[in-house]
């Protein structure tokens, strides 16, 4: 009798029955259908049962031996009796949890053993390669007997469980890419896949032509024809068809969703790809990646970002070892608690505290005591006047969309607000945004409160901090000027509830300043598959600010404002901004 229990919160199990019966990654079978994967020569050989193996040791070569997932997990299934290993069903669901645990069930004879099976979930792997945070509990019970004088599992429930190090050394992080809605850039979309592909190319490329993953979906355009198949790479051409609708620039925006995606899959260029049986591009037989530079994903990375802080309330610039206050009221001002600046469209943002100077960067303005609002939001160009856009009892630090075409804050903590300027008229008009889907029990009710909000530079996705817990949405757009967080998750759940501070990195994943002693300031990828501690150094929490660019990372500390090279080792130290010693300053990089 197999028994399974899994103790989760709502949200796992409902991942899981959505991916019931739909769990293996993509395939060789055809190009454009998602099958297990398969490696073109055996080189597992270590995952078979060894002969005379202990019932304990053969059920930890069955778990090791589930991270492959060619032909239905075969390797897997050598583990199991041949009425199990016809049985088992394997697409049931994907778990992947921090470690497993087994301890042998009282009872055992010299024939038969069962095992408790336990650990913590902490994601699930859905087709497609898509993974999903989770936190829960997971308890099953696998029975062993003895067949032919060996160990095999009699019994197991249904679906598959990959301890973490198993997912990271059988599959590796690739990235497929979608335009975001204004046309302008190219959207990550992170997929898990299995390193025995024999083709990772044409694997990605069939998984591209499957759409976006359903949490980013919403938040993106899909130009590809419902119709068009990937039909596989033939003497170095890659082959589509269904493609006789789209218009040369539609055209152009799919050449770029390849070449990119085949780019960052290690594939070397140039790339030759016929839709229909004619070049992709009439003016050119193979493409580059120059040829597509205009939506370059990593152009984020590549660009100059001016560095200021925010000191005693008042805006400084920084250049080097000096540091000196920015033209203009801002550089004066004394009460400012955040800021947010757009070189690209060269305006300042800034929260001012009525009730006193910022320190924080944070929103910890309190509504003053006869009603009035104690926070005000101004806008302006840097180093020029300002003017107060809105008010409340608590502004979070404003987010710019691209061009500083729009703003985003939270007030009260509560209420999500976008102050668009109007293209026509030139004035500010304020809309709340839907932010309905926060509320619902599964994404932790509306007893949250949102204390940081930050835009991703291409505006598709949102990361919030909300009672601590790191959560990042797709930003939709059910009509024009209208916006909508859906698809909330949870993405760092090993954080608690210690978050202060986030800020998007420029290869998209956040970088996150917390309370805790022991792990102030942590690295996390935005599908939550990992939550990286970063060097603690010299650091002393609380980390109430944090911010990026392409070559730096900034933290302000208990102390002080403190800078680490991007790529660095586990031993580093944080340093003191030279032009800010001894000043427990806030970074502001400008986007």
């Amino acid at each position: 009798m197999t028994q399974r229990r899994l103790r989760t919160p709502a949200t796992l199990m409902l991942v899981i029955a959505l991916i019931a019966g739909c769990t293996s990654l993509p395939g060789d079978s055809a190009p454009q259908a998602i099958r297990p994967f398969e490696r073109t020569h055996p080189t597992e050989d270590e995952l078979a049962p060894v002969p005379g193996q202990e019932p304990d040791l053969l059920l930890r070569g069955f778990f090791t031996a589930a991270g492959n997932p060619a032909q239905k997990h075969q390797a897997a299934r050598g583990f199991l009796t041949g009425s199990m290993a016809s049985n088992w069903d394997d697409t049931a669901s994907t778990l992947v949890l921090d470690r497993i645990d087994l301890n042998a069930e009282p009872g055992a004879t010299e024939d038969s053993i069962s095992y408790k099976v336990r650990g913590t979930v902490v994601g699930t792997l859905a087709t497609g390669g898509v993974y999903t945070p989770e936190n829960g509990e997971y308890e099953a019970t696998m029975e062993l007997n003895r067949v032919n004088g060996e160990w095999r599992i009699s019994a197991l429930p249904p679906g598959v469980v990959l301890e973490r190090t198993e997912l990271r050394n059988k599959f590796s992080p690739h990235e497929l890419f979608f335009f975001a809605p204004t046309g302008k850039f190219l959207v990550r979309d992170r997929r898990w896949v299995y390193n025995g592909q024999p083709s990772l190319d044409t694997a990605l490329l069939s998984l591209l032509m499957e759409g976006p993953q359903a949490d980013l979906a919403p938040g993106v355009v899909d130009e590809i024809p419902p119709e068009a198949v990937f039909t596989g790479a033939e003497d170095g051409v890659y082959h589509f068809t269904g493609f006789g609708d789209l218009d040369i620039d539609q055209r152009h925006r799919f050449a770029a969703q390849v070449v990119w995606t085949l780019a960052h899959s290690g594939a070397r260029g140039p790339y030759r790809v016929e839709l229909d049986g004619t070049p992709i591009d009439p003016a050119h037989d193979a493409l580059t990646v120059e040829d597509v530079a205009e939506f370059n994903p990593n152009a984020f990375a590549g660009a100059i970002s001016p560095l200021y802080a925010l000191n005693e309330g008042s805006l400084m610039l920084v250049d080097g070892t000096d540091a000196r206050p920015v033209a203009g009221p801002l550089g004066v001002a004394g009460n400012i608690g955040s800021a947010e600046i757009s070189s690209s469209g060269g305006v300042v943002a800034v929260v001012e505290n009525l009730g006193g100077a910022g320190t924080s960067g944070q929103s910890t303005s309190v509504m003053a005591t006869d009603g009035r609002a104690s926070s005000r939001l101004l806008l302006g160009p840097v180093g020029g006047q300002t003017a107060e856009v809105l008010a409340a009892g608590t502004l979070t630090r404003p987010s710019f969309e691209y061009e500083a075409t729009a703003l985003w804050t939270v007030l009260d903590g509560r209420t999500v607000a976008r102050v668009a300027r109007s293209t026509s008229t030139g004035e500010l008009s304020q809309v709340e945004v839907d932010a309905s889907s926060l509320n619902e029990p599964d994404n932790g009710g509306d007893d949250q409160l949102i204390s940081v909000l930050r835009l991703s530079p291409d505006g598709v996705r949102v990361a919030m901090i909300r009672n601590g817990r790191v959560w990042v949405g797709t930003v939709a757009r059910p009509a024009p000027g209208e916006r909508k967080i859906v698809r909330p998750v949870e993405i760092a759940p090993a954080i608690g509830d210690t978050a202060l501070a986030l800020s998007w990195q420029q290869d998209g994943s956040l970088l996150v300043g917390t309370s805790s002693p022991d792990t102030p300031v942590w690295r996390v990828e935005v599908d939550g598959s990992a939550v990286t501690s970063l060097p603690t150094g010299n650091l002393t929490a609380p980390i109430v600010a944090v911010a990026s660019s392409a070559n730096t990372l900034y933290a302000t500390d208990a102390r002080a404002m403190l800078q680490l090279p991007a790529s660095t080792n586990s031993a580093a130290f944080w340093r003191e901004v030279p032009a800010l010693q001894g000043t427990r300053a806030v970074p502001v990089v400008a986007d």
